[in-house]
């Protein structure tokens, strides 16, 4: 067997095909990149990218992480924002388990926002990642944050501790690991999770959410339903818009590819839209209120 059949790859999740005239400029789109730093490492052909767009980080074709720097959008990568939902969920989270660093960015918009935080844990495989974040990305590391060197599923498995929240992005240069979507994936993560506690996963998806030829909505996400009890899912309209704006100065979706953000639990849970909570977002420069937008309810039947 090779590697492709163990991984989710976007592409193949499509259901549409894009315009060609859209597509054309995707293709033909030429960055003015400066490469602020490189370096092969165990796992990754790793760059430090800087270009007109912004900052980002780079493993071998894709940009994992960084910073838009545009007079449309100033900030971390969109879709990243939705993970800061669980804020307006349980500001009062204690204990957070991060399962891919990236630029870190998240990691300190979760220690201004979660008051009551007492440590963030961080999974990752990549072992030059801390440096460079605080190097080049303005990761301020603190007291908090906890570092472990390690694949993402071995640590779940050996894990003893319990966390109020869990955030995985784990998506590599092909797609998604299907370990990600097993049945000992999901039971390991809710060993690892408090009572009440939040699961964020990002995934994709075509965006035509309720189409019958949507493969992820038939094949994966009823593993969801079947181990959690409550599943909120947010599509990722707003952040796709602010990337293709960005990047290519268009201003529609041109791949028939969005992530998916999931939020579960095993208990019900509400977003709550108290003003002082919506108000300590905005003053990471996010306007949280259009990505709650993007909250999907109608979702086809799949318990």
């Amino acid at each position: 067997m090779n590697n492709e059949e163990f991984v989710l790859i976007p592409e193949e999740l499509a259901i549409k095909k894009p315009k060609k005239e859209l597509l054309e400029i995707i293709n033909n789109k030429i960055f003015n990149d400066k490469v602020l730093f490189e370096m092969e490492s165990d796992f990754h052909n790793i760059k430090v990218i800087e270009n007109e767009i912004g900052r980002f980080l780079h493993y071998k074709d894709t940009y994992q992480a960084g910073f838009i720097n545009t007079n449309f959008y100033k900030g971390n990568l969109p879709y990243i924002n939705y993970f800061l939902i669980p804020y307006l969920m349980n500001p009062k989270i204690k204990n957070i388990l991060l399962i891919g660093m990236g630029s870190g960015k998240i990691i300190n918009d979760f220690e201004f926002l979660f008051e009551k935080l007492n440590a963030i844990d961080v999974v990752d495989l990549e072992e030059n990642i801390v440096d460079i974040a605080k190097n080049y990305f303005d990761f301020e590391q603190s007291e908090k944050f906890n570092f472990i060197l390690q694949d993402g599923i071995t640590y779940l498995r050996n894990n003893k501790r319990k966390y109020d929240l869990i955030v995985v992005d784990v998506a590599n240069n092909d797609g998604i690991d299907l370990r990600f979507l097993s049945d000992e994936y999901f039971n390991i993560i809710k060993k690892s999770l408090k009572k009440g506690g939040i699961f964020v996963s990002n995934m994709c998806a075509s965006p035509d959410f309720n189409n019958k030829k949507n493969k992820f909505f038939t094949d994966f996400f009823p593993k969801y339903n079947k181990f959690f009890e409550n599943n909120l899912i947010f599509k990722g309209n707003y952040s796709d818009k602010i990337y293709y704006k960005c990047f290519f100065d268009i201003d529609e979706r041109v791949i028939d590819i969005t992530n998916v953000i999931i939020f579960s639990s095993d208990k019900y849970f509400k977003i709550n839209f108290l003003k002082d909570l919506i108000e300590k977002i905005k003053k990471l420069n996010i306007n949280i209120e259009n990505y709650l937008k993007d909250y999907y309810n109608n979702l086809i039947e799949t318990k």
